[in-house]
């Protein structure tokens, strides 16, 4: 309708909303530690009224889909306490925009920038051998080894709203 341009079926103003919307909560969560409500609110109704006016490739329904997928697939890596309230709503927000043919695509490509994140972090930290360590027993053993990791003394928390940017701008672009 309004003539945007397009990457591979993928409209410009997709991008340009997941830069603005999921950019600014990677940066405030790495300042900040925490992704305010206001961001993620601001990014799922971008994603809605550019699908209702017809500014994007997502239909309205898809945006709604997308948000509800994304909610969904991030909801249990936060009741399992790996990722935070705001991660989950970031995530559902970036799939409103995104829409429900690509955010499954976004949700893997959000996993693998956040282990190579998670890699980066314990290599920086100077805990990459524990980490890989408990990774391994954490596949044998997640009961035993899930307390171990999320002991206060692990330090190994860390922002997951740039995964969270970096894989959902990808999954826009490819």
């Amino acid at each position: 309708m309004f003539g945007v341009n397009s990457w591979n079926g993928t409209s410009a103003v997709v991008v340009v909303a997941l830069f603005a919307g999921a950019g600014t909560g990677a940066v405030v969560d790495l300042a900040r530690r925490r992704i305010p409500n206001t961001v993620s609110v601001a990014t799922a109704a971008a994603g809605v009224v550019l699908a209702a006016v017809g500014a994007s490739d997502v239909t309205v329904p898809s945006s709604l889909l997308g948000f509800a997928v994304g909610l969904l697939l991030m909801l249990p890596g936060h009741v399992l306490g790996a990722t935070g309230a705001g991660d989950v709503k970031l995530f559902a927000a970036a799939g409103a925009v995104l829409g429900a043919a690509r955010v499954l695509q976004a949700f893997v490509l959000v996993a693998v920038a956040g282990g190579v994140l998670a890699l980066g972090v314990a290599w920086w930290r100077g805990r990459l051998g524990r980490t890989m360590a408990h990774t391994v027993r954490l596949c044998g053993r997640p009961l035993v080894t899930r307390p171990l990791i999320e002991a206060p003394t692990e330090q190994n928390r860390f922002p997951y709203g740039p995964a969270i940017a970096v894989g959902s701008v990808l999954a826009a672009l490819l």
